[in-house]
């Protein structure tokens, strides 16, 4: 796996990160989406403190990921519950 060194700007700081050439443009998106997120709270809120508007992005990502990650617990029960009624009506049966 070949590495590639880049440098990713979020809230006007640089890092420099290795990345595989496949996650290059998945990293390149991912300091997009948090640089436009803080922008996003600058104007909505009008706060200058970076350490502020990283701390909000860093919540509101957390909280999407959560709130993603819930349905499909749902989903899961959901399917869980429904197998457990076709394996009691198939046991019945027999």
């Amino acid at each position: 796996m070949e590495e590639l060194s880049v440098r990713i700007k979020i809230a006007d700081r640089e890092y420099p990160m290795k990345v595989s050439l496949e996650d290059e443009a998945q990293v390149r998106q991912a300091g997009k989406l948090i640089n436009d997120k803080i922008k996003a709270y600058r104007d909505q809120f009008g706060i200058d403190d970076k350490q502020d508007l990283l701390a909000m992005v860093a919540f509101d990502c957390l909280m999407e990921q959560m709130l993603s990650t819930v349905p499909d617990n749902n989903i899961d029960e959901s399917v869980v519950n429904k197998v457990n009624y076709l394996n009691h009506i198939l046991s019945e049966i027999k």
